[in-house]
């Protein structure tokens, strides 16, 4: 037995139902733009003297574990970025919040998923 056509009123709603999903999408996708040029060389300082006392200077691990783009490879997205914001209790990975933009914290962890930051 063949399926009915669809109503007008239900082929309306999946086309809503399309236009909102490619609405989040594309915004999740602008979400950690880079930042002005003054500011993602402040990041990258952060990155390099605040996180690498850490982690160490080269990113390879030190106190913290490393940082590389081998060693966040398979890791959420949004794991990295609450550890990173809002710090581990109980270890000494402090919060970021207080210094960093959410999309700020995105686009560092892509830089270093990437591989590409210092």
């Amino acid at each position: 037995m063949s399926k009915p056509p669809d109503s007008p009123l239900r082929l309306c709603l999946k086309c809503l139902l399309l236009l909102v999903c490619s609405v989040m999408f594309l915004h999740e996708s602008v979400r950690a733009e880079t930042p002005a040029p003054a500011r993602a060389a402040e990041l990258r300082h952060l990155l390099r003297q605040d996180c690498g006392a850490c982690h160490g200077m080269t990113l390879q691990g030190g106190l913290g574990s490393p940082l590389t783009a081998a060693a966040l490879a398979g890791k959420p997205e949004d794991s990295l970025l609450a550890t990173l914001l809002d710090g581990r209790p109980g270890t000494a990975m402090p919060p970021w919040r207080p210094f960093l933009s959410e999309d700020e914290a995105r686009w560092l962890i892509r830089q270093l998923q990437q591989g590409v930051a210092p």
